[in-house]
């Protein structure tokens, strides 16, 4: 999976999840940052919310999901 895909994975889930636009919540999510797996190993993979409080804890929490279940991505 590439960074992009999962950032489209993320983006559905949280309209699935919270409703709203696809836009407000790529907006919201910021981009997905991929770093070597070699100096990160268990998750190679982060992203910095830029929303609302409220939007940044419902980022924060769907994040740890997709954490265990997509730790490695491509960049």
């Amino acid at each position: 999976m590439t960074a992009g895909e999962l950032q489209d994975l993320l983006v559905t889930a949280l309209v699935r999840q919270m409703g709203g636009s696809k836009r407000d919540w790529r907006a919201a999510l910021g981009p997905v940052r991929v770093y070597s797996a070699e100096t990160h190993p268990h998750c190679n993979w982060s992203v910095a919310p830029s929303g609302s409080a409220g939007e940044n804890a419902i980022i924060e929490r769907l994040l740890d999901d997709f954490r265990a279940r997509h730790p490695l991505v491509e960049g």
